[in-house]
């Protein structure tokens, strides 16, 4: 695949990617979401990388993630399990180029996504999603262990 003259490839993860992973997990997830749940306890006590790296090493969560790739470097990842998209994240440096783009697409395409969960307060995510043909709905569930909702979000 081609993108803006750079070729990329985004494909199955690997027990090989799962630092990288868990990199990105955990510094995206610091940046996008201290913000909403201001709890450093979470953000930099149980969001560390080696615990992360175990968590996503089992096979019932790597078999479902798919990584983008590009100059050998994993810059971004989905998760989809079944019409979900579980996850999506593309590391921080290069938010903006259109690597989470090409993976809700490519989800859309090849696994036809229906639906995903976003946090409420999570406004660019929400604006992300929409722009890629999702909407919000009425349906609303906390999220487990914060008073913080997640909304569905359905195409």
């Amino acid at each position: 695949m081609e993108q803006t003259g750079k070729s990329y490839l985004i494909r199955k993860a690997t027990i090989k990617d799962i630092s990288r992973i868990a990199e990105i997990l955990v510094f995206v997830k610091r940046m996008n979401y201290r913000v909403i749940f201001r709890n450093d306890a979470v953000s930099f006590g149980e969001i560390q990388v080696i615990p992360v790296a175990e968590q996503y090493s089992k096979p019932e969560i790597l078999e479902n993630i798919r990584v983008y790739e590009a100059e050998g470097i994993v810059k971004g990842l989905i998760r989809i399990v079944e019409k979900e998209v579980v996850e999506l994240y593309v590391e921080h440096f290069f938010q903006g180029q259109g690597i989470g783009a090409e993976l809700i697409e490519f989800a859309k395409k090849e696994h036809d996504v229906n639906f995903l969960w976003v946090l409420e307060k999570n406004a660019n995510a929400i604006r992300f999603y929409e722009a890629h043909g999702f909407h919000l709905t009425d349906n609303k569930k906390l999220e487990e262990g914060t008073p913080e909702y997640k909304v569905m979000m359905e195409r």
